[in-house]
Order: C-alpha cells, then sequence, then structure tokens
C-alpha cells in the first residue's frame, strides 16, 4: 500500500490531519491541487507512479461540490443546449487561445486521436495523425473533385489535407473563432484555398447543400444527448444519397455488474466524467457508449458498415500531448499562469490513464444512409481499413513546422 504522502505535499494543515488515516476523495484532491493547497509530481514518471497508486489513497465518492455542480450547471447545460449557448460554451474553451493548444497538439493541431501503425515507440504524434487523417480520407473513399464536410473542424487541419492530399473540395465548420481565422491562414499558406475553407457557423447552420462525403471527429459530444437527433438529421439531410459518413467519437462505458445507480457507472468513471464536464468539456453530454451511439445513427437514418475501436490509440496519443504539455512548462506558466498549467497536467495524465483501463472508448463508425437505392455493391473489395493497413496514395504534404 502506497502512503499518500509519498505522492502529495500538503500546504493546508487541516487537509492533511483529515486525510491522514483515511482515503481523500479524487475530487477534493484534484480541487485542492488546482487551489495551490497540494502539490503532485510535476513530471510525466512521478505523475505516472501517482496514477498508479491512487486507489491506495484516493476514494471515488461524490462530494457537497459534486451535487452543487450537477444542480446549478450541468443539469442547465443538459437540458438548454440552445445555438447561443453552446457558442457561448465552446468558444469559451476553444477560443482561451491557440497557443494554449499548440502547447501539447504540437504542429499539426488536430485535438483528435492519432493511429499508430507501428507502434508509439516508432512514430512521432505527427505521424500518427497523419496516419489517422488518411485512413479517415481512404475509409471514405475520396477521390478528386468530390465535395467534403468537416463538421467540427477544429483547426482546420484535415480540410486542407484531403484537399492537398486527395484533391477534394473541402468545407469544414466550426463555432470557434480562433480556430476559424488560424484555419484559413494555414489553408492559405497550404496554397489550396482554392479548394478547402473553414467557415465559423454552428452545425445547425452548415450550407444547405450536398455532400458527397461527410466527417465529423469527436465533435458530437458536444451537440448533448438533446439535440443529437437534430444532429443526426443535419447530417443526413446534407450528405448525397449515395454518400459515406465517418463519425468519431469518445464515450465513457458501461458500468455493468460495478455500475452505481441510478446512472449504472463505475465509481472512477463517475467522478472522471464529472470531472471531464466541470474543468474540460463543459456542455459534452453526449459522450455515450457505443451501442447509444449507434442507435442514435441508425434512429436518424443511417446504416453502419463497419465500427473501429480505437481507443488503445488515443492513450498513446494523450500521453504524448501530455509530454508536449510538460515540456512547454514555462511557457505555460508565462501566458497562461499556474492553475490551467495545473488543470491540464491532471487532465492530460488522467486521461491517459483512464482510457488504458477502459473508462473511456474511442470508436470510428462508417455509415450510409439507408436507402433502398444505395448501391451496397459498394462494400466489395472494400473492407474496413484498420490501423495496421498500409496509407493510400497520397502526395507530399509540406511539413508545417515550415509554415508555422
Amino acid at each position: 500500500m502506497s502512503n499518500i504522502r509519498s505522492h502529495v505535499t500538503f500546504h493546508d494543515k487541516k487537509l492533511a490531519e483529515r486525510y491522514a488515516s483515511e482515503p481523500i476523495p479524487m475530487a477534493t484532491l484534484f480541487e485542492a491541487y488546482f487551489d495551490g493547497a497540494v502539490d503532485l509530481p510535476a513530471d510525466f514518471d512521478g505523475f505516472q507512479k501517482f496514477l498508479d497508486d491512487r486507489k491506495d489513497f484516493c476514494s471515488f465518492t461524490l462530494t457537497p461540490e459534486h451535487f452543487k455542480y450537477f444542480f446549478t450547471k450541468f443539469v442547465p447545460e443538459l437540458t438548454v443546449h440552445s445555438t447561443k449557448q453552446d457558442e457561448r460554451v465552446v468558444r469559451s474553451h476553444y477560443d482561451r487561445g491557440n497557443d494554449f493548444f499548440g502547447f501539447f497538439l504540437g504542429e499539426r493541431m488536430v485535438y483528435t486521436s492519432g493511429i499508430f501503425k507501428e507502434g508509439p515507440d516508432h512514430e512521432t504524434l505527427e505521424q500518427a495523425q497523419d496516419n489517422k487523417m488518411d485512413i479517415v480520407c481512404n475509409k471514405l473513399m475520396l477521390k478528386p473533385g468530390e465535395s467534403l464536410l468537416d463538421i467540427g473542424c477544429g483547426w482546420g487541419t484535415l480540410a486542407r489535407h484531403a484537399a492537398k492530399n486527395f484533391g477534394v473540395d473541402a468545407t469544414g465548420v466550426t463555432i470557434a473563432e480562433k480556430q476559424t481565422e488560424f484555419a484559413n491562414e494555414r489553408i492559405r499558406q497550404w496554397g489550396v484555398q482554392d479548394k478547402a475553407r473553414v467557415l465559423c457557423l454552428d452545425y445547425r447552420d452548415t450550407p444547405k447543400q450536398k455532400y458527397d462525403k461527410i466527417v465529423s471527429l469527436e465533435m458530437v459530444e458536444h451537440v448533448g444527448i438533446k439535440n443529437l437527433g437534430k444532429y443526426m438529421e443535419v447530417v443526413y439531410d446534407r450528405l448525397a444519397d449515395d454518400g459515406l459518413f465517418l463519425l468519431q467519437w469518445t464515450g465513457l462505458r458501461r458500468g455493468g455488474a460495478e455500475g452505481v445507480p441510478p446512472i449504472n457507472l463505475r465509481p472512477e468513471d463517475m467522478i472522471w466524467g464529472l470531472f471531464m464536464a466541470k474543468y474540460i468539456f463543459n456542455g459534452a453530454d453526449a459522450s455515450l457508449p457505443l451501442s447509444d451511439m449507434a442507435k442514435a445513427m441508425e434512429k436518424g437514418g443511417f446504416e453502419i458498415h463497419s465500427v473501429e475501436n480505437v481507443s488503445i490509440h488515443y492513450v498513446h496519443t494523450i500521453r504524448m500531448w501530455h509530454k508536449n504539455w510538460l515540456a512547454a512548462k514555462d511557457q505555460v506558466l508565462k501566458t497562461y499562469g499556474e492553475r490551467w498549467f495545473r488543470i491540464w497536467h491532471f487532465f492530460l495524465g488522467w486521461a491517459a490513464r483512464v482510457g488504458a483501463h477502459g473508462t473511456a472508448a474511442c470508436f470510428q463508425i462508417v455509415a450510409n444512409k439507408n436507402l433502398d437505392t444505395f448501391d451496397r455493391t459498394t462494400w466489395f473489395n472494400k473492407r474496413p481499413l484498420q490501423a495496421h493497413e498500409p496509407k493510400g496514395r497520397r502526395v507530399e504534404t509540406p511539413r508545417e513546422e515550415q509554415l508555422s
């Protein structure tokens, strides 16, 4: 059994005395860490050891702060999810500053899981993100001249990648203003402004035209359970009848026999989910298990062709983000201060750990409209592209660090 003082330095004497001989709630510990009442290991290996031993001295129980947050913030956001509210919540996160996200995402500026074909010991974060974008484009069977819509496109990396390397006409949409500016500048730097653009729009305001292919990577969580049907309706309406749709998202697992009533989440999974909702992704309550998302897609009129679990790739993507964040500590502290550094240090470290033991999972689904007229012979000799398969045909891309 590891002792809490092996990992935690207390600056609050009352807190130290209270938890000298009893487990400290994880939420109490991370709140104290963010407030500077305690210190946790600031290096990668030390933080990993803290996570290894966390169950020796932490409990995963609800605290009064949880109930306060749940009823004053979480429930109102869950039930409203209006365009104005989503705009406010998303911009408060993604418009914090492009440099903030660049400190951990690296030069590709992709805030979704990469794919490691050879394994994380043999590929860089940038290679993993390039792999992922190629796999997505190949799963969508992109062809030159086709139109691609990227819903929740972030900093526009996939849109310009698809335009440059697969010859499509790509449109990305995002609510975040700073993302939009960054994306369009990078598109100009890549010389594909005639084939790619990013629009600052809510997904509900996506241009009403038909796209040959639609992709949405880890954005659907933000629409909320309340609006999941509307989201599927928008995608269905914008997708050509013979088109393909690729959805990637992260979701919490079901609790099974270990689930806590009434929400049926395991204790740590429940505390993790509330932490994410409060500190990282406000309003992202559609982090659903696979079967729930598949049901929403089917109810929305889609036929599912393939599903791939890419969770382990996400674990190693986040570990690389965490190392980037720690390497940029001095810059983060100078620009954003100690509290923001601590929150993301804790988030990235814990995110990789819970992903490794199954709390959160990441899936890719390829689907088409479930129409009688859809040509299902499309799938002959087109089995799902798995992570280990070779990349499709693509041309050389300029290194992004030279464009920064």
